[in-house]
Parts: C-alpha cells; structure tokens; sequence
C-alpha cells in the first residue's frame, strides 16, 4: 500500500507540473487509436464500413471481430476525456502565469484546427482534431459548470443521441433506411482504393470528397460523443481525481466492474450489428453510444490502478503520451507512406492481422523516438508549433537543465 501510495505522490506531478499518470494514459490511448485507425487508413472497404472482400479466411475475421469488440470506439471517447481533462490544467496554468485564459485557449482552438484541416486534407479524412478544435469551443462556454452537472449534461447528450439512433432503426425496419445498399458501398470502395492508390493529387481529391460526406457523421454523431466524454474529464479534472488516485480505490473499483460487465456486453451487440447483421447497425450503434463510454471508463481504471506495479511500462508510455499529437498525425504520415501512393501504395493488400502487427511496431518505434526526443527538446515538434499559434511567442526548444529556470 505505502509503495503505491509513494508512486502516486511522487509521478503524479514532476517539475513542470504534469501529470505523469495522464500522459501514460494518453500514450496508451494512442496505442488504441492506431490499432483502430490503421484498417481505415489501409483499407477503402473499411472507410465504406465493408470487410475487404480480398481477406477472408478465421484469422481475418478473428482480427477485425477483436479490434471491433474490445478498441472501435473506445480510445477516441478515451482520448476526449482527457481533453476536458487537461482544460481544467490549462485553466490553472493560466491562472498561475497570469494569463488571460479565453484569448489563449481560442487561439489554441485554432491552431489545432488548422493543424487538423491539414491532415484531414493530405493524409486521414477521420482526422478528429478540427472535431476536438469545435468541440472545444462547447467546452469552453461550459467550463464553469460544477462537477454534477457536466456529469448530468454528459449523460443527456449520450442518451438523446442514442434516442435518436433509435429512431433511424426504427425508420430503417420500415423500409426508410438512407444510409445505401451493400453493392453501393463496395463500389465506393473500389473507387476509394483506385484514387489512393494514385498520384498525390488523386489522393488529396479523394481525402476532400470524404471530408464532404464525413462531415454529417461529425455533426450528428461524433461531436456530441466526444463532447460528453470532454465533460466527464472536465468534471474529473474540477474534482482532482487523478492527482491522488489512492484515495479513489473504490471508486476505481466499481467502474471497473460497472464498465466491464455493460461495456462488454454492449460492444459485443455492436460488433454483431457491424460484423454480422442479426442486429441492425443503427440499434448497434445506439448500444454502443451507451456502453463504449463505460468500457472505455473501465479500461482507464484498470491501467490506473495496475500503473503504480508497472514503473517501466508507466516511463514508457508517458514519453508519446507527452507528445501525443506529434505521434497522431506521425502515425497518420508513416500509414499513408505505407498504404497510399505517397509511397508503397499497398492499399487493400495487407491482412487484418498484419495492419494490427505494424500499428504495433509504429507504436514501439514511436516510444523509443519520443523518449530520445524528450532528451533533448522540451515539447513535440507539433507540440511546440500549436505553444508557438497558442501564446504569440517562440518556445523555448530545449529540456532545462537542473537549477535552470524555466
């Protein structure tokens, strides 16, 4: 008990006040980020919600029935929390240096925007920093809610959106259904895989036609999912939940075994209405928006509560969690050097189970580079350009030395 007690003193916070266990927990959610998004970035037939017709053997299924169950839709809702999360640090900082803080977070709002805008157009349309970018615009006019009641908005927006997915089901199951038939999206896909595969321009093209159709999808669907999560994190943050996790034991506890029993059985629901069809999508997706924020509660309390028994693995993951929005579009680069025809072009021809072994592999190089990169450097690379549009003035480029002020 003293043991985990000292690691949750002593990590929670270093010198420049981060919170160690929060960037292990983003590093983590990256990892679950990359092993969902690495089949969209490969696959045109995914991006069209269709298995790739050109691998289906067990192991095939095995992979995209795993991936689905146990990480789609769980790391983005993750990865949300803790950006409501970190506006209760940003608030604080602000407050610490002085600084105006709606002047700095709008500007803040903007870079990450921008920088958004940019990877949505030349390497991932499912980019989901310009939603993080207008969501936070929401979270900003909230951020003075109490605890509660950020909470209590949280649930409303899950469960009318989950109402309202619903309602298409029932629309569907009376012949309404406008989301296309099964040869449509496989003709999409075909078209998808031949622009892809192209030349740079045919591939910006394609990024921008998907952008005009994924744009409902992030009005009507993501947004407000990711808004919920953000006030949970808000919510957290107000409360300090995870400067002293020690003393939230139970609490831990209980949504582990609240996320893991619902969240289970809700991701199972969806993967049979995304896999198999005995439940209509619009019905699995209604369960998940009410279960995947409770599995996705209960990974974070688990690998909270097994962190302070994993020193090394807690070093390892904090160093891309510290930069994670370098490593996010790094992985978003490196996946379109393989798939695209910016370089191998191997769009459509690379397993389930070989996209999950590389997603791997492009997270362990990116562990051992973040950890030489904070050796030397301060921030991310995009880091220290979004610090940079954020406060108007260059950062500084180097770790402080010891004794160095910073």
């Amino acid at each position: 008990m003293r043991t985990q007690r000292t690691f949750h003193r002593a990590a929670a916070r270093s010198g420049s006040g981060r919170i160690h266990s929060v960037d292990a927990l983003r590093g983590f959610s990256l990892l679950g980020i990359l092993v969902v998004n690495i089949a969209f970035l490969a696959s045109g037939y995914r991006m069209a919600g269709l298995a790739e017709p050109a691998f289906d053997g067990p192991l095939d299924w095995a992979v995209r029935w795993s991936v689905t169950l146990v990480a789609e839709n769980k790391f983005y809702l993750l990865f949300s929390f803790l950006f409501g999360y970190s506006l209760t640090l940003q608030v604080d900082s602000a407050a610490r240096r002085g600084t105006a803080f709606v002047p700095m977070f709008l500007r803040r709002l903007a870079g990450l925007f921008l920088i958004g805008l940019v990877h949505a157009v030349l390497l991932f349309p499912g980019d989901i920093l310009m939603t993080y970018a207008v969501v936070g615009l929401a979270l900003l006019l909230l951020r003075r809610l109490s605890p509660k009641n950020a909470v209590v908005l949280a649930v409303l927006l899950t469960s009318l959106l989950a109402l309202g997915f619903l309602a298409l089901g029932a629309l569907a199951s009376l012949g309404m259904d406008p989301s296309g038939t099964v040869s449509d999206g496989a003709a999409e896909a075909a078209r998808s895989d031949t622009a892809l595969g192209g030349g740079v321009w045919q591939i910006v093209g394609e990024h921008l036609r998907k952008l005009s159709l994924i744009v409902v999808l992030r009005v009507l669907f993501q947004g407000p999912a990711v808004l919920a999560a953000c006030l949970i994190g808000l919510a957290v943050g107000k409360l300090g939940a995870l400067r002293d996790l020690t003393a939230h034991r139970r609490a831990l506890s209980g949504i582990q075994w609240a996320g893991f029993t619902a969240g289970l059985a809700g991701a199972f629901v969806y993967t049979q209405a995304t896999w198999n069809g005995t439940v209509h999508k619009y019905f699995g997706e209604a369960v998940d928006l009410l279960t995947a924020p409770l599995l996705a509660a209960a990974y974070a309390a688990t690998f909270l509560r097994v962190l302070p028994h994993l020193p090394r693995l807690a070093r390892a993951l904090a160093a891309p969690g510290r930069m994670a929005l370098s490593n996010y579009l790094a992985q978003s680069l490196i996946c379109a050097l393989i798939f695209t025809g910016y370089g191998l072009a191997l769009v459509d021809r690379v397993s389930p189970a070989l996209e999950v072994l590389i997603a791997l592999a492009v997270f362990a190089v990116q562990v051992l580079y973040s950890r030489q990169w904070l050796r030397r450097h301060r921030y991310g690379p995009v880091e220290w350009l979004l610090r940079w549009l954020t406060y108007g003035r260059r950062p500084e480029t180097v770790t402080p030395r010891p004794g160095r002020s910073t």
